[in-house]
């Protein structure tokens, strides 16, 4: 058994291995990008931007099987559990690349979708609503007021009804006590935008999970290499293995 045999048995053996560990990282990224999704779900009217965390938590769930063929397949040299195992591999390569270009196409897209709806969803903010609660929450969480800027909030119907001259309580800045949220004190509101936060949120998400994909995909790269590697060897040596089982 020459170098390379050992070499690829052994990056088999460590892929094999770590299957379950990607299981449970890869299930941790997509559920957090499914929650971070959920908490904006109002301001994103495309709802196949959750596709990539759902192709990366389904590839986990069929993580732990897949570790253990490859290490029965690596162990017994056989040439079909190699051959499924590189199958299975191959097959998750392909999804982790496409959730890659989804996640890449859908980072550009978040900023226009955001755009396009967030006015929509400040102008149903009428205090009680739940849009309204959405608002709130994310102007709090973001420190922000409006879409673009505070101003913004002169042209909606819920400034209008009120007639106080005032915005939402949730734009005032969280260490300014007697905030009453009137336009003639801008010095105790957080005149920011939240359009700006929630899309440099939203894309930072999504750039934290493609670049786990990508690190994911380049070991399944070298993994379909050194089936490849072994099998050949294996063709070309003509050795036997010691014993058979359920995959000779």
């Amino acid at each position: 058994m020459d170098c390379g045999v050992i070499t690829s048995k052994t990056v088999l053996l460590l892929l094999s291995l770590t299957f379950w560990a990607a299981a449970a990282g890869l299930s941790y990224v997509g559920a957090y990008v499914i929650n971070t999704y959920k908490s904006y779900d109002s301001f994103l009217q495309d709802k196949y931007a959750l596709l990539p965390a759902v192709i990366i938590i389904c590839v986990a769930v069929v993580m732990f099987i897949i570790g253990l063929i490859g290490c029965c397949a690596t162990f017994r040299e056989s040439r079909v559990g190699l051959g499924l195992f590189l199958a299975i591999i191959l097959v998750i390569f392909i999804a982790e690349v496409s959730a890659f270009v989804l996640g890449f196409v859908y980072r550009e897209k978040v900023k226009t979708d955001v755009q396009s709806t967030m006015r929509s969803v400040f102008e149903k903010y009428d205090g009680k609503n739940s849009e309204s609660k959405v608002v709130d929450y994310l102007q709090e969480q973001l420190l922000c007021c409006g879409v673009k800027n505070y101003s913004d909030w002169t042209t909606t119907q819920w400034f209008n009804s009120t007639g106080n001259n005032s915005v939402p309580l949730s734009c005032c800045q969280q260490e300014v006590k007697n905030c009453t949220g009137h336009l003639d004190q801008p010095q105790k509101l957080n005149t920011r935008g939240c359009a700006q936060g929630l899309e440099a949120g939203l894309q930072s998400v999504i750039g934290y999970a493609m670049l786990v994909i990508l690190g994911f995909a380049i070991v399944k790269f070298f993994g379909m290499l050194s089936v490849c590697v072994l099998t050949c060897k294996k063709e070309e040596s003509g050795y036997q293995p010691l014993y058979s089982g359920v995959f000779a």
